[in-house]
């Protein structure tokens, strides 16, 4: 079986689907609660879903584990409780990975683009652990990321024991089906395409920088199929170890986005600049864009979706088309 931390997410309900498709058989560590994530399983259900605070009693009996793919995580990039974070983010993770070790299962795992911090140069994007020790996450998730890289850069240096393979994946800013219980994380595609159908402009965030015009700030945005694509093909590569940027490698500017957005829809672009929040001066990133050598050195070959074509699909698809889900 493989364990998928964070199953019933958006990452990884994609995943799921996937892992289902294949005939695998998965077990889900996640909570459904009430904001309707079952929806996201509901065509490709697991073999069996636990609860994260039975995580230790069920790895305590378990057998004939072939991966842990840990994505569960404290995504919000305004999370505040220090606490919570360190131990969701990093204890988990740290206890996963010593289990890992000891039972000899790979371990595939979640970090960040949110670890660049404030990093506004493509140059500065590089991934591998010999890249990380001087960034400066701007947000408290982040730092809870770059915190378990550097751990996993530490333990590796020093020679201790590693799962048989480990691999991290530093997700840029991805969009699709499944998205729809984030509340605040939700994807900008999405947030642009709702205040389309409500018969808005769409609005964004005026530049909080000198140097950068307004819309002109810009990301990497990633299709999740592609997501999907690159951890699948991580199993498929048992000896493939090691932090690895998942982006396309090619930045979009936010006015790029929303005409796309607009373009989909089929709606004229009309778009607003409002002021951006207090609460995100200073924790911006108004340049993101994934340095994706180490993958391709690694034998990743697959084209990654343009924006273009990602947010095509996404709303005639499945937002447009009355099944939003996968």
């Amino acid at each position: 079986m493989i364990i998928v931390t964070g199953g019933a997410g958006f990452i990884g309900s994609c995943v799921q689907q996937a892992l289902f498709r294949q005939g695998r058989q998965t077990v889900i560590v996640d909570y459904l609660h009430d904001q309707g994530k079952w929806h996201n399983l509901a065509s490709h259900p697991p073999h069996q879903i636990i609860p994260p605070h039975e995580l230790s009693a069920f790895l305590a009996t378990v057998r004939g584990v072939e991966a842990v793919i840990h994505l569960g995580a404290i995504s919000e990039t305004t999370a505040r409780d220090g606490d919570l974070v360190w131990q969701s983010n990093v204890t988990l993770s740290q206890q996963l990975w010593r289990w890992c070790v000891e039972h000899e299962v790979p371990f595939l795992y979640a970090s960040s683009a949110a670890t660049y911090g404030a990093a506004d140069r493509p140059e500065l994007f590089a991934d591998g652990l010999d890249s990380i020790e001087g960034l400066q996450p701007l947000n408290l998730y982040g730092w809870s990321k770059q915190a378990f890289d550097l751990w996993v850069k530490r333990t590796v240096e020093a020679g201790e024991p590693t799962p048989p393979q480990w691999a991290g994946l530093k997700f840029f800013n991805v969009y699709g089906p499944n998205e729809y219980h984030k509340g605040r994380m939700i994807s900008v595609i999405k947030v642009k395409y709702d205040e389309l159908m409500a018969g808005n402009p769409i609005r964004l965030f005026q530049s909080d920088r000198t140097d950068i015009a307004d819309g002109q700030q810009k990301r990497d945005f990633i299709w999740i199929g592609d997501v999907v694509n690159v951890l699948l093909w991580l199993l498929e590569h048992p000896a493939v170890s090691g932090l690895f940027n998942c982006g396309t490698g090619q930045a979009c500017t936010y006015e790029a986005l929303a005409r796309a957005v607009c373009a989909a829809a089929g709606r004229a672009a009309e778009i607003d600049y409002v002021p951006m929040p207090e609460s995100l001066r200073g924790q911006y990133q108004s340049f993101t864009q994934a340095d994706m050598r180490a993958l391709r050195a690694a034998g990743y070959t697959a084209p990654f979706t343009t924006p273009e074509d990602g947010i095509s699909h996404y709303i005639k698809g499945y937002l447009a088309s009355g099944r939003p889900y996968l």
